[in-house]
């Protein structure tokens, strides 16, 4: 079952598409943050999200908030993907311990080994304020991200 919202969001560290380390916590009392968590890099649907989200990025920034995507993929594979679709924000590598942070986050497919769509919004004290879980084919509205943030 996924993160509820109320809930103090689970405190991770992952390494980013550069190999630097992220975690939550260092946002914390600075920062809104957006968590969402994708399948893979390179299909369609993920490529889809998180390009409209590279091409809206002013609408986080401009609410004081972080994008950070998380994905079961390897930090390699995550370093080409957004060299070659031009991400600008951090994606992460729930790689190995396989899935770790996915699961703490309830959003772990077990029989797929892949993180399903979910999204987190959490304020700066680290509480999740509005969530929302797809599976795997079904894309998110960005516009459902920027309501959730102007609600803050």
């Amino acid at each position: 079952m996924a993160i509820q919202v109320g809930e103090k969001a689970p405190d991770f560290e992952l390494k980013d598409n550069h190999g630097r380390a992220v975690r939550l916590s260092d946002f914390r009392g600075r920062k809104n943050v957006v968590l969402l968590f994708y399948p893979f890099a390179f299909t369609g649907v993920c490529t889809g999200e998180l390009c409209e989200l590279r091409d809206n990025l002013p609408q986080f920034s401009d609410r004081d908030t972080e994008l950070l995507a998380v994905s079961n993929d390897s930090i390699h594979t995550l370093r080409v993907f957004g060299e070659q679709e031009g991400l600008e924000y951090p994606l992460l590598s729930d790689f190995w311990p396989h899935g770790n942070v996915s699961r703490a986050y309830g959003v772990f497919d077990e029989d797929k080994g892949c993180a399903v769509r979910g999204t987190f919004v959490i304020d700066k004290e680290g509480v999740v304020r509005w969530t929302v879980v797809n599976g795997l084919p079904d894309a998110r509205d960005l516009n459902d991200y920027v309501k959730a943030l102007d609600s803050l």
